[in-house]
């Protein structure tokens, strides 16, 4: 992906423009101009053991990015080897999640299991040549052997069991001889290595389990540190693109690769994962929030899997724009929720229609407004797209207003409804507040006024101007609809997790339903479908709970941004 670009002087040349490259780019190029590769084959790899979240998006862009930018391949591959938490759910929903961002992997998807046969065969391989031997330690007794960071690691007491006896023990563990637990294969490296994932780590265990695609042809699965280079060099991976924690891995994927003797063998490059502050990205605990009802769903709209961000509104576009700002690097860093909104408003700003929409309805009457009349006014779709071309919305005596649009007794500086005060209705006429009806316990319940039929807006009318404009709704015409407004899932004063026990620091506001009363084209919006609301911000019909002539609105993001772009130099 190209960072933003930036200008050199030349004493050839003006001005030119020159694109700065990133490291993982450079380290490409360098492989490319000496040969290594004549060829980028690039590959996302997730666990299908949960649904994707914001993070992922950067290295499905990335990975996708990077093969386009090389006339290369990208490949999608499910790392299925561990049938205890895999799902066909969380298949379907990654391959829609993949698809949406527009990484296009064409017929290249691929399983992990469809390579169970050549792990097992590159697993004999590793026995015959000495490489791998057959454990009896407990998981207990395993992490005693391991050492620390600090301590080297002892060697395991069956570290130099025969040849021919560890090829008869991995059989029996193939053959469903072997008990959960009892045995695992381990790669024989290096048990006093300072890295202590070289320390003899376990490359098959034992797990009678029936898988989703092979069924109960194997009782014993390859661990994901064994298999990951195994999968990359089966298919022609040339760059294996992984996220920083796997640096410590490398010499383990590089051992792989090379006792398995693979001819040129895939190179690992890592970059920095992308944090996004006060959001809950673990799947244990988005797994948890499910559980227990917090949330309607993987997909709920107040998570960052992805999933949840196109149910709430979010746009391919936005979060490539998100992912771009963000940068590729190899230092750890967290984004602000704030840049994501920016992304989404800035995008949404010239593609949406602007729509009028009361959220929190009181009647507006206008008593010289003649009782049986109603017109229909032109107004434009976006103003500052023209060619989204205009509508006719109703009006008539009776309307909605927003209710702290109105007040008796305002403070300086307020511009709207108050008695005596004039204001223009959105693409309609001046009102001039005469006063308000009130409930029993003093709530407003009507506010009335009169209106000007000389300042019809587009009449030219310029006699006068007001300071205030207000939006509305027909109330003879209003569409009633469900409208969520969202906040942080998490307590942001508190931070994301309790210090204490871990747990989340909930909050209990961070969705408030409401009945809002819409301008009538708003019924037959279909789901997905992105509108600016005058004034209350960027919302999204919900594609679960929306029903045919009856949607409910998500709330994307409001209008207002605290975050600003960084000036360039």
């Amino acid at each position: 992906m190209e960072e933003p670009k930036n200008l050199v002087n030349s004493e050839a040349a003006e001005d030119e423009a020159v694109v700065s490259r990133n490291f993982i780019e450079n380290a490409i190029d360098k492989d490319l101009a000496e040969g290594v590769y004549d060829h980028v084959v690039t590959r996302f790899p997730p666990e299908p053991n949960g649904f994707l979240h914001i993070g992922h998006a950067k290295s499905i862009l990335l990975n996708y990015g990077l093969a386009q930018e090389y006339n290369g391949k990208f490949n999608m591959r499910f790392d299925d080897t561990n049938p205890t938490k895999e799902r066909s759910e969380f298949m379907d929903s990654i391959i829609k999640d993949v698809k949406w961002l527009g990484a296009d992997y064409e017929d290249r998807l691929y399983h992990a299991s469809d390579y169970f046969d050549q792990m097992y065969e590159k697993a004999i391989l590793l026995i015959k040549k000495g490489k791998a031997y057959v454990s009896e330690l407990s998981a207990d007794e395993m992490r005693e052997y391991r050492g620390t960071l600090t301590e080297p690691g002892k060697n395991d007491p069956n570290r130099d069991r025969s040849v021919e006896d560890n090829l008869k023990l991995f059989e029996d563990m193939k053959n469903g001889k072997v008990e959960d637990g009892a045995m695992t294969l381990r790669a024989k490296i290096d048990m006093s290595s300072p890295n202590i994932n070289m320390r003899d780590p376990i490359i098959y265990r034992v797990a009678h389990m029936t898988h989703a695609r092979t069924g109960d042809k194997w009782c014993i699965y390859p661990m994901y540190d064994f298999a990951h280079p195994i999968e990359d060099a089966i298919e022609g991976i040339t760059h294996s693109i992984c996220t920083l924690e796997f640096e410590d891995h490398r010499p383990l994927y590089d051992w792989v690769v090379r006792e398995c003797e693979f001819a040129n063998p895939p190179r690992q490059i890592e970059f920095a994962k992308m944090y996004l502050t006060n959001v809950v990205t673990g799947k244990r605990y988005i797994k948890k929030l499910v559980e227990d009802g917090v949330v309607d769903g993987w997909d709920d709209p107040r998570l960052v899997t992805i999933a949840s961000l196109r149910r709430r509104g979010y746009t391919p576009e936005s979060i490539r724009m998100f992912v771009e700002l963000c940068g590729v690097s190899k230092a750890n860093s967290s984004a602000e929720y704030s840049m994501l909104e920016y992304c989404i408003r800035e995008d949404l700003k010239l593609k949406a229609k602007r729509m009028m929409a009361v959220l929190d309805p009181v009647k507006l009457v206008i008593d010289n407004y003649p009782e049986d009349q109603e017109e229909m006014l032109d107004i434009e779709n976006n103003k500052e797209v023209p060619e989204m071309g205009m509508r006719q919305i109703p009006f008539c005596k009776e309307l909605y207003i927003e209710r702290d649009d109105f007040m008796e007794e305002p403070p300086k500086k307020y511009f709207r409804l108050f008695p005596g005060n004039e204001v223009r209705l959105m693409n309609a006429y001046f009102v001039t507040c005469t006063g308000c009806v009130k409930d029993e316990n003093g709530k407003v319940i009507e506010v009335h006024c009169t209106y000007d039929p000389a300042t019809k807006s587009g009449s030219g009318f310029d006699a006068r101007k007001v300071k205030g404009t207000i939006h509305w709704v027909s109330a003879r015409h209003a569409v009633d609809a469900e409208v969520r407004l969202y906040e942080n899932l998490v307590d942001e004063e508190k931070g994301v997790y309790n210090k204490e026990d871990g747990s989340l620091n909930l909050n209990p506001n961070s969705v408030t339903i409401i009945n809002a009363k819409l301008e009538p084209e708003l019924a037959q919006a279909k789901e997905y479908e992105s509108f600016q609301f005058v004034r209350n911000g960027f919302f999204c019909v919900d594609c679960k709970d929306s029903k045919e002539g009856a949607p409910v609105f998500n709330r994307i993001v409001s209008l207002k941004s605290s975050f600003k772009l960084p000036k360039k130099n």
